[in-house]
């Protein structure tokens, strides 16, 4: 049964490959999850049976976004239309407080993680992450050793050739402006 209380809105983004499903209830109440393949959607319901729905390759879920990444041979309309019945009956009994294992083992290295880190966390927030999320996407702060930074796209973000490119070579403008000349950045 479809619930209409549920409504959801469809955005395009840069990637054509994806597409952001804008609820009006949350769907990641802390954080964010990427699952990249069925088997890492185990205990998400949800999650679970968006992977069910011809297409659908990679989901991004925070606050009130799924962005599902999705093959290029895939109808898009039946795709939507097929994301958005599986958002309206499952979102009623969806648990938004959900969390993954390897959320814990991402806080404690959040607490743990060095003061150049956090520096960069803090201009990206300011300066990056706002347009990645507004196009369904995100970037993760994998590694910094030897004034290289390694990131990893999420979402949207994670196959779109922009992100590849323009967006990079923003990332890339910024933090030599505004943390070290001579930084550098390798995708992970």
């Amino acid at each position: 049964m479809v619930n209409y209380d549920i409504l959801v809105r469809t955005q395009a983004t840069p990637n054509p490959l994806a597409i952001k499903f804008v609820v009006n209830c949350p769907v990641k109440l802390e954080g964010k999850a990427t699952f990249s393949e069925t088997g890492d959607s185990k205990g998400v319901k949800l999650a679970e049976d968006l992977f069910l729905v011809g297409g659908v390759e990679q989901l991004h879920m925070f606050e009130n976004v799924v962005t599902v990444t999705h093959t290029s041979d895939v109808e898009r309309n039946k795709l939507i239309d097929d994301v958005v019945s599986v958002l309206q009956t499952r979102l009623p009994v969806h648990d938004a407080g959900f969390t993954l294992e390897n959320e814990a083992k991402e806080k404690k290295k959040r607490q743990s993680r060095s003061p150049e880190i956090d520096q960069i966390e803090e201009i990206l927030d300011r300066t990056i992450r706002p347009g990645l999320q507004a196009d369904g996407g995100d970037i993760e702060i994998v590694d910094f050793k030897d004034n290289v930074v390694t990131v990893s796209y999420e979402g949207a973000c994670g196959s779109c050739p922009s992100a590849m490119y323009g967006t990079l070579d923003a990332i890339y403008s910024i933090l030599r402006a505004e943390f070290h000349p001579e930084l550098d950045i390798m995708i992970a």
